[in-house]
């Protein structure tokens, strides 16, 4: 391995020290002596700069992290992919790994995990969001910082989400005790892959141990395949179930049992931050079908309900020690079996009886009130004595009994209910006359449902995709506003929903094919007729795109680009000089960037003459040149319509003359950097008193006069020495 420490790369990166080696590559400490700043310089080793694999596998990841931009992943300035050395340039991260951090602790607490955690999933999300999977997730590649936030670094393997995947062979795997079962088994990879490895780092940190450990590697990766891991909380009993189930589900096997995305888990963490004792439903961990449970707001809400049981490993019976054939002993084996298939029967009455008929069972039970032939409005709705309760009402004609008096309920009364359980169904008599719909468009949801609900109405919620409307804002009901409908009929309301929109990414600077890939990845379009346009960018990179970077569209949208047509526009720059006046014919040559562009000969009149250079740079040096001297240079820009012309200015056969340039009307320091510029640097400054406040500090007049002639000075008859002493006088308010 080739050490760098003491030498500068490209002039610029002073190498100082090592501060990491892995399988490819070498980082070291360096100092930035343009930018002025300490950075990470990631070098792939030597022996792999003629491995095809290993290069492309390097510039995959300087390409991947450069496309993002986020506070817990390392930043990329700069990359170089010569022959003979290959290194990115990264932000210098001062701190250690979560690896060595959690080896230090033994376990870390249920605060730093989550603090950790989730950040973890923001940059991953963020990845995501750009397309791209890590699929390295691993302390080990996660920094941390003395302030406690951490940074993803090390996307030597990561991949497009429509990149090909490799297989178990790959060398370019991640490290086999993070890896989903997907990756061990081969398949096709996506984001949840990453979910995966956060649930293992996850289990590490709460219990300061591996999901699963052996001799080797392909041992490892069959147990990611076919083992469940050993419950957390029998390791740590002090865990929360909530915690212990998030973790269980960011490592399901099944890609459809587990989060489909970070930022689906980092909702399921803020649940349980805000109640560290809630326990998910069960089904809304495993069922890989799940049912949509109807509730008041757009998202589904977890709810504190017994986590499901936890399954564990108990000793097969070895079978051998009392029956040398398999056959003695069958017969006991099938009585005892029986006996205690009994006496479970008869333990299962007794619970029943003790649960349903006493009250053994129910300390922390509570007997439903009867609400049949009550009113609704007047004794139940805003009753305190019912505000522990949650009710929702359905609402029945019946000409026989009043309106508003609830003539059926579920549970019935007198039932026994769960401490847990808070909602009763009331059925309530409304017999009243069919009153119209109220507008309620352009209104957010909540508002909306509230208005309909104290009509009368029930309201079931539809979220509709829109890239033009503000999310959740209504955009019409079923029925109609203004239809007439009975109250506690349903009214379905739409509102502005993004959840499926597709936020577009940035192609600028990408070439057309591989944006065009990129974007049908992502479920987009890309303009086919996009217009070329001139520039000095390669042939077929894209310049301008609409809509923008972070624009969130519907799926199908196209795409509009502007492509570069790889050919600079060249354009022409018309610039008029003033000729000396020494009445001879002498040569006239014109250079642009030190290459003759024109030459001739031309009668020195002291007239104005117009001359024309083309090009395509954006500060091009033009020079004149009268009888081989230099006489007058200028800075064009091509790249500006029309060509722009700056920095122009007269050089002068003789220093000890030139002419005198009229500054009156200047300040007086403008003036007196005006006449220096030209060699008059003998300049005795009058004041004159003046009433006008705005003449105070200007040249009111000069001795001797100046010559007008703006930004063009020619050499021509009327030059004086410089050393002539230039008087001005300068006015001096006196105001009152």
């Amino acid at each position: 391995m080739d050490n760098y420490t003491g030498k500068r790369l490209d002039g610029r990166y002073e190498i100082q020290e090592v501060i990491g080696v892995g399988g490819m590559a070498v980082v070291y400490k360096a100092y930035d002596n343009i930018d002025d700043r300490i950075v990470s310089v990631k070098i792939l080793k030597d022996e792999f700069l003629a491995n095809e694999e290993f290069r492309r596998r390097f510039k995959n990841e300087s390409k991947a992290i450069s496309l993002l931009s986020h506070p817990n992943i390392v930043k990329v300035y700069n990359v170089n992919y010569g022959d003979r050395l290959q290194y990115i340039v990264m932000e210098y991260v001062e701190g250690i790994t979560l690896k060595e951090y959690i080896e230090q602790q033994g376990r870390l607490g249920i605060k730093e995990t989550i603090h950790f955690t989730t950040q973890i999933l923001r940059a991953l999300q963020h990845a995501h969001d750009k397309g791209i999977i890590h699929r390295d997730i691993k302390p080990q590649n996660i920094l941390l910082l003395s302030n406690g936030d951490i940074k993803v670094t090390d996307f030597g393997i990561a991949r497009f989400s429509y990149s090909d995947t490799k297989t178990m062979t790959d060398s370019a795997i991640g490290s086999v005790h993070y890896i989903s079962p997907e990756q061990a088994r081969g398949n096709s990879i996506d984001e949840r892959t990453d979910i995966y490895s956060v649930g293992v780092v996850m289990y590490e940190m709460l219990t300061g141990k591996l999901p699963f450990v052996s001799d080797n590697s392909v041992s490892v990766a069959l147990m990611q395949l076919q083992s469940d891991a050993k419950s957390i909380r029998e390791i740590n009993p002090n865990i929360p179930v909530g915690l212990e189930q998030i973790v269980k589900r960011a490592m399901e096997k099944d890609t459809k049992q587990r989060y489909q995305t970070a930022s689906e888990m980092l909702l399921d963490i803020e649940e349980f931050k805000r109640n560290p004792n809630i326990k998910f439903r069960q089904d809304y961990f495993v069922d890989s079908d799940p049912t949509r449970f109807a509730t008041k707001t757009p998202s589904q809400t977890p709810v504190n309900t017994p986590a499901p049981p936890v399954r564990t490993n108990t000793p097969a019976d070895d079978g051998d020690e009392n029956d040398e054939d398999g056959r003695k002993g069958g017969k006991a084996g099938f009585i005892i079996v029986g006996v205690l298939l009994g006496l479970l029967v008869v333990g299962l009455v007794v619970f029943a009886g003790l649960y349903f008929f006493t009250d053994v069972f129910a300390k922390e039970a509570k007997v439903v009130p009867n609400f049949v032939g009550m009113d609704y409005e007047t004794e139940i709705k805003d009753n305190r004595d019912y505000s522990s309760l949650t009710f929702d009402i359905v609402y029945e004609t019946n000409s026989l009994l009043n309106d508003g008096m609830v003539f059926d309920q579920d549970p019935p009364a007198n039932r026994k209910m769960d401490a847990s359980s808070k909602t009763i169904i009331l059925y309530v008599v409304n017999n009243s006359e069919p009153i119209a719909i109220p507008d309620v468009s352009g209104k957010m949801w909540e508002a909306a449902q509230t208005m309909l609900e104290n009509k009368g109405f029930k309201v079931s919620l539809l979220p509709t995709v829109s890239a033009t409307i503000e999310y959740g804002t209504v955009i019409k009901t079923n029925p109609a506003a203004g239809t007439e409908a009975e109250p506690g009929s349903t009214v379905i309301l739409y509102y502005a929903s993004d959840e499926d929109l597709i936020e577009v990414p940035s192609v600028i600077g990408w070439d057309y094919n591989m944006a065009k890939e990129k974007l049908e990845s992502m479920k987009l379009a890309i303009d086919t007729t996009y217009e070329e346009r001139a520039s000095d960018k390669p042939k077929g990179e894209i310049l301008f795109q609409n809509p923008e970077e972070g624009d969130k569209v519907m799926e199908g949208t196209r795409i509009v680009v502007v492509v570069s047509s790889g050919v600079p526009e060249v354009m022409t720059a018309n610039i008029k000089i003033h000729l000396p006046n020494s009445g001879t014919r002498q040569s006239f040559d014109v250079y642009v960037n030190n290459e003759s562009v024109a030459s001739k000969s031309l009668m020195m009149d002291g007239s104005d003459y117009t001359f024309s250079v083309t090009g395509s740079d954006a500060a091009a040096s033009v020079k004149v040149y009268i009888s081989n001297s230099e006489y007058y240079h200028c800075t064009v820009d091509f790249t500006k319509n029309p060509a722009t012309i700056s920095n122009d200015g007269y050089a002068y056969s003789s220093a000890s003359s030139a002419v005198l340039p009229d500054v009156t009307g200047m300040t007086m320091d403008a003036a007196k950097s005006t006449l220096a510029s030209r060699g008059f640097r003998k300049v005795t400054i009058k004041y004159s008193e003046t009433l006008e406040k705005s003449r105070d500090g200007i040249v009111i007049s000069q001795s001797p006069e100046g010559t007008s002639t703006s930004s063009i000075v020619s050499l021509i008859t009327g030059s004086i020495p410089t050393d002539t002493e230039i008087v001005l006088t300068v006015g001096q308010f006196i105001g009152i």
